[in-house]
């Protein structure tokens, strides 16, 4: 969802924005956009790889001893943390982009410089 808002918002795809953002030094909205995308998806596979690590460590067959206990403490402990990180980075990054619009698109024909204003007729004065 975040990532298609930022992309709704510059009007091209995330993947050409995140070139863009790394080679624009002064994209620097656009970096930090693309720098909190990237922390989300982090995040993301973070959950789902602890996750996976912590039903391997609890399948019925295995037993849970001491050092497993460790295993499983530590995975939940990890879950939790990208949890934290996952919803304050998708709370942040979603109120920046909800006070963003997307600005109209340049003309395409500049309009003409104003024309220079006529001298005024200097009257003469005579006696």
């Amino acid at each position: 969802m975040i990532a298609q808002r930022i992309e709704a918002l510059y009007g091209q795809p995330l993947a050409e924005l995140e070139v863009l953002a790394d080679s624009t030094p002064d994209a620097t909205l656009l970096a930090a956009l693309t720098g909190s995308h990237s922390d989300l998806v982090l995040a993301e596979r973070t959950i789902a790889f602890q996750l996976e690590r912590l039903r391997e460590l609890t399948t019925p067959e295995r037993e849970i001893g001491r050092f497993a206990a460790g295993h499983i403490l530590d995975c939940a402990r990890r879950i939790a943390e990208s949890v934290a990180v996952r919803d304050a980075c998708a709370r942040h990054t979603g109120a920046v982009l909800a006070g963003l619009r997307r600005a109209p698109a340049p003309d395409p024909q500049p309009s003409a410089p104003p024309a220079p204003a006529a001298p005024a007729t200097a009257t003469s004065r005579t006696r």
